[in-house]
């Protein structure tokens, strides 16, 4: 009797394994599809580079995204990586790719903007970014490249890490640390990068 009890007892564990593993797989490969914008050939530099980093006076984007919606993708070059970006950061929101924080300025703007993924899906790798790569980011107003100037690993409860820039663009990504740790992790790990330059559509 006990040898039976002991065998269900053992596959149910195993089921449970699966169940857990096929999950986070589907989650993983269920990210949103990429859109698509105009191509770096129809957008027009922004100034020559000889000169300091000038944005423009009016507004970038002509209307707040929806919670949900897709809004850019994030370009990673050091991974080799293309991430959607998904206006909001619940978790519905972060199971289909980047989560932009919808307090947070829109990427390209006179400010600090937010980005948030999980480390064991679209952040799994961030631990290689190095200080002085690139994050390029493309949304409807133009493409935005910025460059990793510091890291910062905070409690998760610390509101004070992430601050406004204003009038200074700033690209903050964030994701849960350590990266190995298993349940909720108790701190944040923030590569902080500042705009180095821009294309805007037509």
């Amino acid at each position: 009797m006990w040898r039976k009890a002991h065998f269900w007892f053992y596959l149910l564990g195993i089921c449970l394994i699966a169940y857990g593993g096929w999950k986070w797989w589907g989650e993983l490969n269920q990210v949103a599809p990429l859109p698509v914008y105009s191509s770096a050939s129809s957008v027009k530099s922004s100034q020559p580079k000889d000169k300091p980093l000038v944005l423009p006076k009016g507004p970038l984007y002509k209307k707040q995204p929806k919670v949900g919606e897709t809004i850019g993708v994030l370009e990673i070059p050091r991974l080799k990586a293309k991430l959607p970006i998904i206006h909001g950061t619940s978790e519905s929101q972060l199971a289909r790719g980047v989560g932009h924080y919808k307090k947070s300025v829109l990427p390209g703007e006179k400010d600090n903007s937010l980005l948030s993924g999980h480390r064991d899906t679209v952040f799994r790798r961030m631990g290689e970014i190095k200080i002085g790569d690139k994050f390029i980011v493309q949304t409807e107003a133009g493409i935005f490249t910025y460059q990793v100037k510091k890291s910062r690993i905070v409690d998760q409860h610390d509101r004070k890490a992430i601050v406004s820039t204003y009038p200074k663009p700033q690209l903050t990504v964030s994701t849960c640390y350590p990266f190995s740790y298993i349940g909720f992790s108790p701190q944040r790990y923030l590569l902080i990068a500042d705009l180095v330059d821009f294309q805007l559509n037509k």
